[in-house]
């Protein structure tokens, strides 16, 4: 479960900006979850927990914003229900699709005590 690890992660740059500020404890962790970052919420959400322990985020609540998928056709412009194959395709014009937005995942802000 590779989530663990992005969760040690999201943890350790909330510590970073803790001691940047000389803070005792970390409160909340926000970050954006895009829809196709390979990252299940669920996971991520259980990963926090095990990383949490022993570190300054040890009673902060995380807080995810579910980050959709936007794509835009080459030709068509933003498409909301794309042809799912191997690749994705334009349903008006059968074109390729460019995703806009969908595979991020980034520490939003953090609230210190």
């Amino acid at each position: 479960m590779h989530e663990i690890g992005i969760a040690k992660g999201i943890i350790d740059i909330a510590e970073s900006k803790a001691r940047e500020q000389n803070s005792a404890s970390i409160q909340l962790i926000k970050v954006r979850l895009g829809d196709y970052a390979g990252v299940s919420r669920e996971a991520l959400e259980f990963g926090f927990d095990v990383a949490r322990r022993g570190s300054l985020a040890e009673n902060a609540r995380l807080e995810i914003e579910n980050v959709p998928m936007l794509l835009s056709c080459v030709l068509c412009g933003p498409v909301s229900n794309p042809i799912r194959n191997v690749l994705l395709m334009c349903p008006q014009c059968g074109l390729p699709i460019e995703p806009r937005s969908d595979d991020e995942l980034q520490v939003e802000y953090v609230e210190l005590e």
